[in-house]
């Protein structure tokens, strides 16, 4: 599994629809194959700077497989309009298995 981390700063005053557009596309990502969930943070210092952290089975299933997708381009129309800069992605994977509190 891995982790899609994209760093969203977002244009000023659009948090709300911005938050609302996301929300709408938890959608898009149910629909594609290998996304395993997601998240969406909002930083408390800078709040027009978000986290949306998608884990995904393989690195392929975003990289190849969504993003070569007409769900990329459903999640663009979504969530574009809002960005102040175009997103900074990056990809992780788990050192050891999430440790539960």
């Amino acid at each position: 599994m891995i982790t899609e981390v994209a760093t969203i700063r977002v244009k000023p005053g659009v948090q709300a629809t911005f938050e609302a557009a996301v929300g709408k596309a938890e959608a898009v990502f149910r629909r594609a194959p290998g996304c395993l969930g997601l998240v969406l943070t909002r930083c408390l210092e800078d709040p027009e700077r978000y986290d949306l952290l998608i884990r995904w089975q393989t690195l392929e299933d975003h990289t190849v497989g969504f993003r070569g997708s007409p769900l990329f381009a459903e999640w663009r129309a979504l969530v574009s309009g809002h960005f102040a800069e175009p997103p900074v992605v990056k990809h992780f994977a788990n050192v050891f298995a999430p440790v539960e509190f």
